[in-house]
């Protein structure tokens, strides 16, 4: 549709060089023309052109001191996206890579991934591009407490409520906290991935890696099949990948790969999950020290990847989990999957594939959770973890995951219904666009031009 490609073209002029939002816009966009054209008023009241540009862009400086008393400066974000639904609800991700463009697709996402849960919460990402990699536990501190010199003026339990991503973990929002903590004298829910033991939420840890695999079984049972017995290759070794191996090894699954920066690794007998906790969580090292326990495993360097793709992606199996990052799930990743046979991928970070990729798995016709959808199960869950700070309570964990796998098992049904609804069946990327929009226009019209 025309407005479609002027809006694409308007935010080429007005936030130059930013490819990754380009991206994400493009992808949500190009499913929407069904749901537009059914419904006057979306085009009447502009709910494209506003939901693509944020109501809040907060960029700021981060000096902070390193252990050899220098100085360092940073770059910090926090990009408050749509509040229609409730409070702002994004992690924040330390990490070079970070910039404007990664932080407005992530922030974008955000917006139609919460929006499916069902829960009140709007659409938010943050974060900087510092690399918490080789750093001290004080120089990660004073980052973090100069981070929160500014970030606390934005952020609150009923305004925006940050969580974790891609370097930030229990250690940096500890951090954080205090500082808010101390800044504002106020002890409340302002984030969530907090430690259990000052108001943080049994299952958080756990979350996304879980409710991927459950949306994964959603898809498959639809099928009539089950993930039981399939061997399944998974990327990253972070939280999402590591509890992604923990419950496909629950269901009776066999993942064989997992990867982090620097390589991966593929075990024919199955990723020791005890060994990858150790060598991730405990040691912080590198998977190639898994080698030293299973010599048998193949670790293949990052240097010896195929030039046009991942080489998790390159070895036959059943499912695929891409929980690693933006965009490394190729289309040359994609056809290798397809040519061998796999019949589900199902996505645990965000944007993992490529556009020319998830068309070709769409055309394909095989089994494919996007990642709006799949990994959905983190937010949910911290959504869970606000519930649980206001009432001043603590959730089982077993309470915390039936609620996740309710959700994820919602989130399916909404999705699936749209693609049925708009005559593309067992299409989720389209029927979790347009479910997730329709919820957030509709509440933008009920609010007014605000």
């Amino acid at each position: 549709m025309q407005h479609i490609h002027d809006t694409l073209a308007s935010l080429q002029r007005t936030s130059p060089a930013q490819k990754e939002f380009y991206q994400a816009v493009e992808e949500v966009l190009s499913s929407l023309t069904p749901v537009i054209e059914s419904n006057p008023q979306y085009q009447e009241q502009a709910i494209i052109q506003r939901m693509v540009e944020p109501e809040r862009q907060i960029i700021f400086r981060v000096p902070w001191v390193n252990d050899a008393g220098h100085v360092q400066v940073n770059k910090g974000y926090r990009i408050e996206f749509n509040s229609a639904l409730g409070p702002y609800k994004g992690g924040l991700r330390f990490h070079p890579s970070v910039n404007a463009s990664i932080i407005k697709f992530l922030g974008f996402e955000q917006i139609f991934k919460n929006a499916l849960t069902g829960l009140p919460i709007g659409g938010g990402k943050g974060g900087s591009n510092f690399d918490p990699k080789g750093k001290s536990d004080g120089e990660i501190m004073r980052f973090c407490q100069s981070f929160m010199n500014e970030m606390y003026r934005h952020i609150g339990p009923v305004t925006d409520v940050p969580a974790g991503d891609i370097g930030v973990g229990a250690r940096e929002i500890g951090y954080m906290f205090g500082q808010y903590k101390r800044l504002t004298g106020r002890y409340e829910g302002v984030f969530t991935g907090k430690s259990l033991l000052w108001g943080g939420s049994l299952g958080r840890k756990e979350a996304t890696g879980y409710g991927t695999v459950y949306f994964a079984e959603c898809i498959l049972n639809d099928r009539q099949d089950t993930l039981k017995g399939k061997k399944c290759l998974v990327s990253g070794a972070g939280n999402v990948a590591i509890y992604a191996i923990e419950k496909l090894y629950h269901i009776g699954a066999l993942p064989v790969t997992c990867s982090d920066s620097r390589g991966a690794i593929y075990h024919e007998k199955g990723i020791d999950l005890e060994l990858l906790k150790q060598l991730k969580e405990v040691q912080r090292g590198s998977l190639e020290e898994y080698l030293i326990t299973y010599p048998e495993a193949v670790y293949i360097p990052v240097g010896d990847y195929p030039k046009d793709g991942h080489a998790v992606w390159r070895n036959q199996a059943d499912a695929a989990f891409p929980c690693a990052t933006q965009n490394e799930l190729t289309l040359a990743d994609a056809q290798a999957l397809i040519s061998n046979g796999c019949q589900l991928i199902c996505e645990g970070a965000n944007m993992p594939t490529t556009q020319e990729a998830a068309n070709a798995i769409v055309d394909a016709k095989i089994a494919y959770g996007p990642a709006k959808a799949a990994n959905a199960g983190g937010v949910a869950t911290s959504q869970l973890e606000m519930a649980q700070n206001a009432s001043m309570q603590n959730w089982t964990f077993e309470k915390v995951d039936a609620h996740l796998k309710t959700i994820m098992e919602t989130i399916f049904t909404s999705a699936n219904e749209a693609s049925k609804e708009f005559g593309q069946p067992g299409n989720l990327v389209l029927g979790a666009n347009i479910a997730g929009f329709r919820k957030v226009a509709d509440a933008m019209i009920e609010q007014g031009v605000v």
